[in-house]
């Protein structure tokens, strides 16, 4: 191999040497600003998930807490139901005659006492 000709290969593989360690040096960087912005996503991740089983355990305790006022106004619907019917069958319900016998005329009391349950 002649002088001239090696000269050339070593200032090229040089070129090519300063030409990966810039690419290299480019890499090392995007790779640290992507481990950094990764970092930053866990994190937003992580308060984001704590803030989301906050609100489901805000909204299961709402819907339990509607779920129970349901209940308690049907049980009082059924109730009212029930009055209702002994009503119909031909007894008092009202405070003044409760279980007494209409003796099928109506009852101002039991009305009114119905009417009021009903709201």
């Amino acid at each position: 191999m002649k002088e001239g000709n090696f000269l050339d290969k070593v200032i090229e593989y040089e070129q090519q040497l300063d030409s990966m360690h810039k690419q290299f040096r480019e890499i090392i960087g995007f790779v640290a600003k992507m481990t950094e912005e990764n970092h930053s996503l866990q994190l937003e991740n992580h308060h984001l998930r704590t803030r989301l089983n906050e609100l489901d355990l805000e909204s299961k305790a709402a819907a339990d807490k509607k779920h129970a006022q349901r209940m308690q106004r049907a049980d009082v619907g059924e109730g009212v139901d029930n009055l209702a019917r002994l009503y119909n069958e031909g007894f008092h319900v009202c405070n003044v005659h409760y279980g007494s016998t209409r003796k099928g005329e109506d009852c101002l009391f039991c009305l009114s006492f119905l009417s009021k349950q009903n709201l």
